[in-house]
């Protein structure tokens, strides 16, 4: 027998032998090839997938209704989808924006005419740029700063002494003019971009 070769190579202290008996082990067979002789097993698979199993086919009244859908001019056609929707009471479907994907250099004609678009629309989201300040009111504006950024007061003294900076961005007007005003009556000169 071969696994007393094993056990004697190994040695094993006899309080383990005590506590988890005698050690466990597999004997590997070795593969046997398939005979040559024998045929491939011929499996048989559907014409085509169907996680759900077999379904029955669907009714008359389906397949009327199929048959007449089918039958119908392309304009009455494109009137079925908005007339279900309307009569199922389903959500509108929502128009993805392509303004924000970004298309690369896929994007072609049409890439250009949205950036035409772009310049056409009236902008929303402004920048707020600090210029300049009175080296006598820098606590101030630093003051400022972390009042409107929620930065802490190392980081509102570096970014007020890298001035020219932008302080703020994707604000509304209201919002960018609000800080200018305050900025301007402490000693500070911000622009909006």
């Amino acid at each position: 027998m071969k696994l007393i070769p094993f056990l004697r190579t190994t040695p094993i202290p006899p309080s383990l032998l005590e506590k988890i008996g005698l050690p466990q082990c597999r004997f590997i067979h070795k593969y046997v090839p398939r005979d040559p002789k024998d045929k491939p097993k011929v499996y048989r698979y559907p014409a085509s997938y169907d996680p759900y199993g077999p379904r029955p086919p669907p009714c008359d009244k389906i397949m009327q209704l199929a048959e007449r859908m089918a039958a119908l001019p392309p304009e009455e056609l494109a009137q079925i989808g908005p007339t279900l929707r309307n009569k199922l009471q389903h959500p509108k479907m929502q128009r993805i924006d392509s303004e924000y994907t970004d298309l690369g250099s896929q994007g072609g004609a049409s890439a250009g005419s949205a950036k035409v678009e772009e310049k056409k629309a009236e902008k929303t989201a402004f920048d707020v740029k600090l210029e300049k300040f009175d080296a006598a009111s820098k606590i101030k504006v630093i003051k400022e700063v972390r009042a409107f950024t929620s930065l802490g007061l190392k980081e509102a003294k570096e970014l007020v002494e890298k001035a020219p900076v932008i302080m703020k961005q994707g604000v509304t007007k209201e919002e960018a003019d609000g800080i200018i005003e305050k900025l301007k009556a402490i000693g500070g000169v911000a622009v909006m971009e």
